[in-house]
């Protein structure tokens, strides 16, 4: 399993955005993560989430910490997921 840290790309498994994907935008504590999908992109609003309710992916990205919605939309088109964030 790959390592829970900002950047990766992971799939959620529970709730209403179950199945859809996200990235992790910071690590807030040993239980706990910041995702966004961003919203416009996959469906999947910025939110705290339990990390036993995502699985991450191989694929990351390179964001800062807390990058906000607009910076992570920027570095998916660039690098060219949007296919696999909407997927």
């Amino acid at each position: 399993m790959p390592a829970i840290e900002v950047g990766r790309i992971c799939v959620k498994q529970f709730g209403r955005e179950q199945g859809n994907k996200c990235v992790i935008v910071d690590v807030m504590d040993k239980s706990f993560i910041l995702v966004t999908g961003p919203k416009k992109l996959s469906g999947v609003k910025r939110r705290r989430v339990n990390l036993n309710h995502v699985a991450p992916l191989e694929d990351k990205i390179e964001i800062n910490k807390g990058a906000s919605d607009e910076e992570v939309t920027q570095v998916l088109e660039d690098s060219g997921k949007t296919e696999l964030m909407k997927a």
